[in-house]
């Protein structure tokens, strides 16, 4: 069906991540490097990058190329997930009412509340001061 490959794009904070998936073994790779080797932080990222798949029970079914950045690891992290999860919808059709239920296609929306003059940070004031 997908000997080319399918492009997704996944998006969270201000991390972007480009995921190509086509039938394969299982091999994942993110930005050259085997994604264990790039999530190198701990397992749990490479656990929550690939919940889509885990989810579904695909893990060793495609073969997914993964090109992500901008952000932090828990931005890229999220990124990936999404993703693959949109590229999952684009391989088979089968595959959205559950990734679309569990919340896997929809974009997490939070960013990071700008700093406001006058302040420390975004909401953080200076200390009050009696004398």
């Amino acid at each position: 069906m997908a000997t080319k490959g399918i492009w997704a794009v996944g998006r969270r904070k201000t991390s972007v991540a480009r995921a190509k998936i086509a039938n394969g073994t299982g091999k994942i790779t993110v930005n050259g490097k085997d994604i264990t080797d790039y999530l190198h932080h701990g397992a749990h990222l490479v656990r929550d990058a690939l919940e889509p798949l885990t989810f579904l029970e695909q893990k060793d079914k495609f073969d997914i190329l993964l090109n992500v950045s901008g952000g932090g690891i828990t931005g890229q992290v999220g990124a990936i997930r999404h993703a693959v999860a949109r590229a999952l919808v684009a391989f088979s059709e089968a595959f959205k009412p559950p990734l679309k239920k569990e919340g896997f296609l929809t974009r997490d929306s939070r960013m990071v509340e700008r700093k406001k003059y006058g302040l420390h940070k975004a909401r953080r004031g200076t200390q009050f001061s009696k004398r």
